[in-house]
């Protein structure tokens, strides 16, 4: 498919997140943001043999009673680039839009799911106390609503606090992802002026971009490191990413760490790999197993039920734990989603992973959510079965 619009300087921060500029936006972010590096070891990329698998059983159900062919699920669900990969090699991969193997492209909330790995590999070096208050970390937030709220209520989406309509805004604004304003976009001092009462917190699961953006700060302050170098150090180098990612960051260099980073769909599968092989890359940890394990079986099924996701994945039995989504009707399966339909699905009990990276016109889009996760479920179905 020929290159999308708009290479032509029109996508800028007020629309890059709109139709068509997304389709060319999302993997030209390093044109429209400030970035932070995320540098691999190209000389330690994982290999990812080739090993094509015929997937002309593909037989989606569709609307209307219709049955899409993978390229037709992948066009109905915007998607810019998908890799597949069974037992550690390369069974499928196709792009669009002007991707290609080589494109990076933007992760969105995605995002939080590689947060929490770095999260769990600074825990089990001890850098880290995530039962701790926020504020032990990041002084600036005590006397805000953040102030005790742990690090582990941030990244299950528990902690009590939530935003009104003007915090929203300042938020955004604070990001680096909406057109400059008269003041450079700051995070740190979004959070340190928020004002309000916090609700209680442990309850319900209560999505809240900012809680991982706060989180990742406060791993910054107990690592004594910043954010992208943290995710070189501890994930991408470790796991085999063949090419440097990049996280957004605001006007002052703080990592949008909710959904800045951007990665090849391949290093993206690469991800899912680690998680597959219960964070281990050729028999060595790099995030401890006993992390993996409580990602697949830790959280609250309750907290997830009783939330505001539950109705948008009717008919799945969930829990949400450390930014990883977890559907547990068999075979289990983890999976990082960001909106505008970027997804990394992990089977671990068959060690199958689908890295799909999209510009959907919509943040979230009920109607085309459950068609991901049918292309996911069937062409783990061919897989299985050929």
């Amino acid at each position: 498919m020929a290159e999308a619009a708009n290479d032509t300087g029109r996508a800028d921060r007020s629309n890059w997140r709109t139709a068509p500029f997304s389709r060319w936006a999302f993997h030209h972010v390093r044109e429209l943001m400030p970035v932070a590096e995320v540098p691999a070891d190209p000389a330690g990329a994982r290999d990812l043999p080739a090993s094509p698998r015929s997937l002309d059983g593909f037989a989606m159900p569709a609307p209307g009673g219709r049955t899409f062919a993978l390229d037709e699920a992948l066009a109905a669900t915007s998607g810019d680039g998908i890799v597949v990969l069974h037992e550690g090699r390369l069974v499928y991969e196709a792009y669009a839009n002007g991707m290609t193997a080589q494109t990076p492209h933007i992760l969105m909330s995605a995002t939080k799911s590689v947060t929490g790995l770095v999260a769990g590999a600074l825990a089990g070096r001890g850098e880290v106390d995530l039962d701790a208050a926020v504020s032990a970390y990041v002084p600036e937030t005590a006397a805000t609503p953040y102030e005790d709220a742990t690090l582990r209520q941030l990244m299950d989406m528990r902690a009590g606090v939530r935003l009104n309509v003007e915090q929203l805004a300042a938020y955004a604004a604070a990001t680096g992802w909406e057109a400059p304003g008269p003041q450079p976009a700051d995070l740190h001092e979004f959070y340190a002026t928020l004002a309000g009462t916090p609700g209680p917190h442990d309850g319900p699961f209560a999505y809240v971009s900012a809680n991982t953006d706060l989180l990742g700060w406060a791993l910054e302050r107990a690592a004594g490191r910043p954010f992208a170098e943290l995710v070189s150090e501890l994930i991408w180098k470790p796991m085999g990413a063949a090419q440097d990612g990049f996280i957004t960051t605001d006007d002052r260099g703080a990592a949008r760490c909710t959904g800045g980073l951007n990665a090849t769909v391949r290093d993206f599968a690469r991800l899912g790999l680690l998680v597959a092989e219960d964070g281990r890359r050729d028999g060595r940890a790099v995030i401890p197993a006993a992390w993996i394990a409580d990602m697949a079986g830790g959280g609250d099924a309750r907290a997830w039920a009783e939330g505001e996701f539950a109705a948008g994945f009717r008919g799945m039995t969930m829990r949400y734990r450390s930014g990883w989504y977890v559907v547990d009707d068999a075979p289990q399966t983890l999976f990082a989603m960001g909106i505008h339909g970027q997804n990394l699905f992990v089977d671990r009990a068959n060690r199958i992973v689908v890295a799909k990276v999209s510009s959907q016109p919509q943040p979230v889009d009920f109607r085309v959510l459950p068609l991901t996760h049918r292309l996911y479920e069937e062409i783990r179905r061919v897989l299985l079965e050929s």
